[in-house]
């Protein structure tokens, strides 16, 4: 089958190379997946790096995130042939290419309200949005929510899950061109940081409270401008790090502003509490038949454009998810 395959560690344009590998075997409870839609995550390029906390022995196949169909069942697995399913596969086999692994119990029906594309980009971000607002910050109707990189992949999720349950939505984006997609999606207020002054801008707009929530999947100036503008008794929720800058965190500051620092590791629900991510994913495909959430996919491009999409997602250049679709 047609793979794409990285045998050093590197930036992903350089080092993510097409190759024809043997379409891999399920082992036992693994089910293999014919791949129709992998969406390209920030944590790709981390894989290709070798930066991620999950190392996958070289050379691997990249793609943590994928809607596909059932083909076969390894010893011992649920599942059902043909099925339509969301899965993160077990690397080294990874989303981008014809076929990938996944562990059975892991697998989840894909939404019937989204097509292949969407349903790819639902999984991960929408899971780490739901999980970040509602079981970390307890976000709620009539609170003001702040998303850093709301035209991004993460960010736009933050941003419809934040509308869906009723809070007024501050969008901190880069350029005019995101500003109009964070329009789009539905923030309140559009704060363009490359010519606004974000702090200034947020107290405005919340007669100088701030934001009750902040969802910071930046790092950087970001977190540093989350401190100043988070409100009494506000959580910042840290989501990741996209700036490369990880913030050391002023705990004094915290102390005297009387709010909270949270951190959301979306991956580790699955060990300590697998019972919430079925209950979240089954409330996000309620979401989703309803219309409240539906992933931005600014882009599907054929498996021989993921190496280019991966680049394009590190440098930050992309709005929504970009999505490869292998055929």
């Amino acid at each position: 089958m047609k793979a794409w395959q990285v045998h050093e560690n590197g930036e992903p344009r350089e080092v993510m190379r097409p190759a024809e590998v043997a379409d891999p075997v399920p082992g036992p409870g693994q089910v293999l997946v014919r791949v129709r839609a992998a969406n390209v995550n920030f944590p790709d390029a981390l894989l290709c790096r070798g930066q991620y906390q999950v190392r996958p022995p070289l050379p691997f196949t990249p793609g943590v995130e994928l809607c596909g169909e059932i083909t076969a069942l390894g010893e011992g697995a649920d599942g059902e042939i043909g099925a339509r399913v969301l899965a993160q596969p077990v690397l080294p086999s990874g989303a981008f290419a014809g076929l990938a692994l996944a562990d059975a119990g892991s697998v989840r029906p894909a939404p019937g309200a989204l097509d292949d594309a969407e349903c790819a980009a639902l999984h991960i971000g929408y899971q780490t949005g739901w999980f970040g607002l509602h079981r970390r910050a307890h976000l709620r109707s009539g609170e003001t929510l702040l998303v850093h990189a709301a035209a991004g992949g993460v960010g736009s999720a933050a941003v419809q899950l934040g509308k869906a349950v009723g809070a007024r939505v501050i969008g901190v984006v880069g350029g005019a061109e995101k500003a109009a997609v964070a329009a789009a999606l539905g923030c309140d207020v559009v704060i363009d940081r490359t010519t606004q002054d974000v702090i200034a801008a947020v107290k405005e707009a919340t007669g100088g409270r701030g934001a009750d929530v902040v969802y910071d999947p930046v790092g950087g100036a970001a977190y540093q401008q989350s401190a100043k503008t988070v409100a009494f008794e506000g959580r910042i929720v840290v989501v990741g790090f996209a700036s490369g800058d990880i913030p050391a965190p002023a705990l004094n500051h915290a102390l005297v502003k009387n709010y909270s620092i949270v951190g959301l590791h979306w991956g580790l629900y699955n060990a300590r509490d697998p019972r919430a991510v079925a209950d979240c994913h089954a409330e996000l495909t309620r979401l989703a038949a309803s219309g409240a959430v539906r992933p931005l996919v600014s882009e599907r491009v054929p498996l021989e454009g993921a190496a280019d999409a991966v680049q394009r997602v590190a440098d930050g250049t992309t709005t929504g998810r970009v999505v490869v679709v292998p055929n």
